[in-house]
């Protein structure tokens, strides 16, 4: 939009005088640098409007100053001169390339000469910046742009400089000027630099050969292959087994012999040293044959008058052809000094760099040859039979050594089956002892199995006035299998975590021990890692149920169907009704432990919860009375420093760790159950404000609870039953069992199909 000067600023009177143009042509206009020379401008003097702010009137534009303008701008021009030199062989001049640098913000100028090296010259700044006066008879004018060009020869301070070329910003510049500026110009050749670039015969010339970059490109690759020599031609001579290792990074080769343990023979370190071997050998080689250089005696037997020099044309040398990496591989024959050794096999790296390199694919190995009298037997390394002290692993460590060493652990299985956290990586399992003593009968027992080294510890729960006490039963100790010769030189077998399951009977020592239950955490972890324990393996457990039920499965689904319906669709059917029926049509084929995994994993979406949340708050409540314990203040300031975020939530782990550090007084069991009734978010994170008011015995204070033994009534030990979830989901379990009806009778298979489509209506609704 451009507006017409005649009409008054305000809306409604400009209007865009472009409407309709197709062609937008750009004036020229002449500008003047001196009297009589003009070139080309894209603006007038007077000033184009359009490339100024609309707050300057027409014609009234300020002009800015050259030092704003052409601030940081330069013409650089290449340029030589032609220096005389005086008392130097064969040329009488030199060629000097230096670069004119003229500034636009003031009109000076400065000459500098590139570094070149060895040149002997002080070179840089020839001419500091200053504005340069021309010669005479024009001394009263300064040098300025259209002084200078290519092909012009300007004299600065009585030195002539021959301009040859310019930068591409120099050339546009003086094109937009006006001012033409010519091709570049070859700068004529220095006679002294082309003297020295004939190829001469050095004087001390460099004869040894540069072998970095293979060395860069190979270190530490060597090339390892098997063979032998056979020396059985000899008096007592045998065949000795050499390991061959080639070296790439320098191509030289080291042989090792392999000597069995035993043979009488002297077990060195090497057969053969690092070296190149040549592959014809006739004699040994003189001193000096080795060295690079071959001196030569120019002036006859007085030394005292003679001097030595380098043979340049290596007159005497003896050119030896050594053993190459492509002349090696399976079935080579080599000759070392005399010894032929025959290669064998090769390593896995050896093969691959032959695979790649030479495109081989054939890496068969051949048979090393022996005598009609070598033994080729194994000799089995004798174990004296166990004898009854410590351990296995310690008597057998008394064996092997003079001064016996403690057995070594498994580090790493040690680390990987380490407490970490909440994952102690203990299973526990509950059990009863199998006696025909009457008073055995009833007791029970707590087995912990620990993985990081299969160990095995048992607790007796013993109940009041039985006789028996509360105590350990057993110590923590590997276990062995029953009915195994103990004094034998072979390691026993000990009972593993795979051993351990609900309804397992156990011989621990004499002892029969049946696994009546197991905590939620040996239940979750054999789930998780049901490839280790098939008892915990859903699928292994269905494919065992579909055989079994296949037979009978038409009765199976017409007599027993759920028999609670929940609001969402859901057919549960509770555990003790599940287990009824599969013992009826498994006859003791299925085990309680598959049982319960079968249960849990179609469990509803139901929480069984063997403690309610009140409850747990008031016995929480009572021992805080018990204890007057009031420091609720303090620990809401310590869970506020936890959470800078102030989003009200934390991780159980690290709630725990704050709980533990104010020492709330209660034990441990009460402090876990409380955590496990506080509210969550979607993420697991649990309320800390919940727990507070969980905590405060002045909000909504409950009753004392009755007197009880917390560690024992909380524990896991004090539940009569497994954790088998609060209900079978019965349709999705009878749809994943995937039993057709076909070889029943139609009756039968209609009334089976209509189970199956009703409990496929439900599970597709939920």
């Amino acid at each position: 939009m451009q507006r017409d000067p005649r009409l008054p600023c305000l809306p409604g009177f400009n209007f865009d005088r472009n409407l309709g143009r197709t062609n937008f042509p750009r004036n020229q206009y002449f500008a003047k640098i001196h009297d009589g020379v003009y070139y080309l401008s894209e603006k007038s003097d007077e000033g184009d409007s359009s490339h100024y702010p609309s707050i300057y009137a027409r014609g009234e534009v300020q002009e800015l100053p050259p030092w704003i303008v052409y601030d940081g701008q330069r013409l650089m021009f290449k340029a030589f001169f032609q220096e005389t030199v005086h008392e130097r062989w064969k040329t009488s001049y030199q060629i000097r390339v230096v670069y004119i640098s003229f500034f636009l913000e003031d009109g000076t100028m400065k000459v500098s000469e590139p570094s070149v090296e060895n040149s002997g010259l002080e070179q840089g700044v020839l001419v500091r910046r200053q504005r340069i006066p021309m010669p005479s008879p024009v001394g009263y004018r300064y040098y300025d742009i259209i002084d200078l060009n290519v092909g012009k020869e300007p004299e600065i301070f009585g030195r002539v400089y021959k301009i040859v070329d310019c930068d591409k910003f120099t050339r546009r510049f003086l094109n937009r000027m006006g001012i033409p500026v010519p091709d570049p110009i070859d700068i004529p050749k220095d006679p002294y630099w082309e003297f020295h670039k004939q190829e001469t015969f050095p004087k001390k010339p460099i004869r040894k050969i540069d072998t970095r970059g293979d060395f860069l490109k190979y270190d530490k690759q060597v090339l390892r292959f098997y063979g032998y020599w056979d020396d059985t031609d000899s008096l007592h001579g045998i065949v000795h087994d050499l390991e061959i290792h080639y070296y790439l990074a320098d191509n030289t080769m080291e042989i090792k012999e392999n000597v069995p343990p035993n043979t009488g023979r002297d077990s060195g370190p090497m057969f053969l040293r690092r070296m190149k071997i040549p592959k014809f050998f006739t004699e040994i080689d003189p001193i000096g044959t080795g060295d690079p250089y071959i001196v030569l005696n120019v002036m006859g037997e007085d030394t005292s008058h003679g001097y030595y020099t380098v043979d340049p044309l290596n007159a005497g040398k003896l050119n030896k052809e050594y053993y190459k990496e492509n002349e090696l591989g399976i079935g080579a024959r080599i000759n070392i000094f005399g010894r032929i050794v025959v290669i064998t096999d090769m390593d896995a790296f050896t093969k691959e760099y032959y695979r790649k390199k030479y495109g081989l694919d054939d890496f068969t190995p051949q048979e090393r040859p022996r005598k009609s009298n070598e033994i080729c037997a194994k000799v089995k390394k004798y174990v004296p039979p166990y004898n009854g002290f410590g351990s296995y692993e310690d008597s057998l460590g008394n064996c092997f050594y003079m001064m016996p060493k403690p057995p070594k652990t498994d580090i790493v299985k040690f680390l990987n089956y380490d407490k970490q956290g909440f994952d102690s990586h203990v299973l526990r399992f509950r059990g009863k002892m199998i006696s025909d003593i009457p008073e055995n009968q009833d007791r029970q027992f707590i087995l912990r199995v620990f993985l990081m080294d299969d160990t095995i510890s048992i607790f007796e729960l013993a109940r009041r006035n039985s006789g028996f006490r509360r105590s350990l039963f057993q110590k923590r100790m590997p276990v062995m299998l029953p009915n195994q010769e103990i004094f034998v030189s072979k390691k026993p077998d000990y009972y593993q975590p795979e051993d351990f399951y609900i309804g397992a009977r156990l011989n621990l020592n004499d002892f029969i021990f049946e696994i009546t239950s197991a905590d939620i955490y040996a239940l979750r972890y054999m789930e998780l890692h049901c490839d280790k324990f098939t008892k915990a393996n859903v699928k292994l457990i269905m494919e065992k149920l579909r055989e079994i039920l296949k037979p009978v499965y038409e009765e199976f689904v017409q007599f027993y169907s759920a028999t609670k319906s929940t609001g969402d669709n859901f057919q549960t059917l509770p555990y003790q009704k599940f287990r009824e029926i599969l013992c009826k049509y498994t006859d003791d084929k299925v085990t309680e432990h598959e049982m319960i995994t079968v249960a849990r994993h179609y469990s509803s979406h139901e929480e069984k919860e063997f403690h309610s949340r009140e409850y747990i708050r008031q016995l929480m409540h009572t021992e805080l009375l018990r204890t007057l314990w009031d420091d609720l203040d303090r620990l809401e300031e310590d869970l506020h420093h936890w959470d800078r975020g102030r989003t009200g939530f934390l991780k159980r782990d690290t709630l725990y760790t704050v709980l533990r550090g104010a020492r709330i007084p209660v034990d441990l069991e009460l402090l876990n159950s409380m955590l496990d009734h506080v509210h969550k978010n979607e993420e697991g994170k649990l309320d800390y404000n919940d727990l507070l008011k969980f905590m405060n015995v002045k909000i909504d204070s409950l009753p004392p609870a009755p007197p009880i033994n917390i560690k024992t009534a909380l524990w896991w030990a004090s539940e009569k039953e497994p954790d088998c979830g609060a209900g079978v989901d019965w349709c999705v379990f009878i749809k994943d069992l995937r039993i057709n009806g076909e070889e029943t009778n139609p009756e039968e298979n209609s009334k089976s199909s209509n189970t199956q489509q009703v409990c496929t209506k439900n599970t597709e609704n939920s």
